[in-house]
């Protein structure tokens, strides 16, 4: 584009200088354009220099908008640099100068944040590790009765032991929920697709209280035991977990609650240490798998481009089969397509649509079902 100016400062960084107005039309379709393709390529910082851009509009907002979308879902920085008032006020009409990093100068917008959320998840999870370990060396061993004996070794009429006092119990119910809480938040960290799931993270933290719950319930009791295995082999999930990586963490965390509900802290402190170091080892080996999505693709009319995509999916290296066929008033064919991890859904749909030139009418996207 016409006084666009790219160049890298750095192994992996980008930095884009426009010097005309962003606004529909081709300056600001192809920043956008230019933005996602870094991005694709595996730029981890983009800055967009707007001190040159006297004005932009909805396609130039939209460009940008996108480009902070896409890098948040990868995990990659997106800033802008000195947009001047004109543009700044255009941002803030449409709120959006607080979703946005707005930095005064490249160099600024170069400075990296100090991790201060990172360094406080990794303080906290070794010191709660460690604090876990030192309680298991200090408390009595689980069963014992110490305390609950004379020194001649008689036990004392009515005595309690620490290990039966209800307080305990509940301190063993927390420590499994802190457990869950921050195997879970370092987990986070790791997705390879960076996306949250809510209910699957709640999940982990209550199926670690439920273990230590278990135990406490089970005690020494054999019949307990067949009896709380009989009442879970009723229990069916009715969501099905996608990544096998957070099913292995499931009973991890299981087990880490088991652990916790028999007073062996120090096992739990350890075992917490070792899973939470685990995590960055693991996604420094691991591969980002393709992803398998369905799409369906209505027409405007009965005749569907097939040409049209067809070629777009063999540009961005997806790889589709037909499924199902509709002929009606509108053409709807649905694909299976693999595609490449980290391809934006959106700029895939925005290819097919082209701007309402390819005769397509919607474009709408879904998890593959498992067969």
């Amino acid at each position: 584009m016409a006084g666009l100016l790219p160049h890298r400062a750095e192994a992996r960084e980008l930095v884009l200088s426009p010097r005309e107005n962003l606004v529909a039309g081709g300056p600001a379709e192809q920043l956008e354009q230019l933005i996602q393709s870094s991005l694709k390529h595996g730029a981890q910082r983009v800055f967009v220099d707007l001190r040159g851009v006297p004005m932009l509009d909805s396609a130039g907002v939209r460009a940008l908008v996108r480009g902070h979308t896409s890098a948040q879902r990868l995990g990659r920085q997106f800033r802008l640099v000195a947009p001047n008032n004109r543009v700044l006020e255009m941002l803030r009409l449409s709120r959006l100068d607080q979703v946005f990093t707005i930095c005064d100068s490249v160099t600024i917008a170069r400075e990296r944040p100090f991790p201060w959320a990172s360094i406080g998840t990794g303080v906290g999870v070794t010191l709660v590790g460690l604090g876990l370990v030192a309680a298991g060396y200090w408390l009595p061993p689980p069963g014992s009765d110490v305390g609950s004996t004379s020194l001649t070794g008689v036990p004392l009429p009515g005595a309690v032991s620490n290990w039966d006092s209800p307080l305990f119990e509940l301190a063993k119910l927390a420590v499994a929920a802190i457990v869950g809480m921050l195997v879970t938040v370092v987990q986070r960290h790791y997705r390879s697709d960076r996306s949250t799931n809510p209910t699957l993270e709640q999940a982990q933290v209550l199926l670690c209280v439920a273990g230590a719950l278990m135990m406490i319930i089970i005690g020494s009791s054999l019949a307990r035991a067949f009896g709380i295995a009989g009442a879970a082999s009723i229990i069916r999930f009715r969501t099905p977990v996608e990544d096998a990586r957070d099913i292995t963490v499931l009973f991890i965390m299981m087990g880490l609650g088991m652990a916790a509900g028999l007073g062996g802290f120090a096992v739990a402190g350890l075992g917490t240490l070792f899973l939470c170091a685990m995590f960055p080892v693991l996604n420094a080996f691991a591969a980002d798998k393709p992803r398998q999505m369905l799409v369906e693709i209505v027409a405007k009319g009965r005749d569907f481009p097939t040409n049209h995509v067809q070629r777009v999916f063999a540009v961005n290296h997806v790889v589709f089969e037909p499924r199902e066929v509709e002929q009606g008033d509108e053409a709807t064919v649905r694909y299976l397509t693999t595609l490449p991890p980290h391809d934006s859904l959106e700029d895939l749909s925005h290819q097919l649509m082209d701007g309402g030139n390819a005769g397509i009418k919607n474009v709408s996207w879904s998890p593959a079902k498992r067969g």
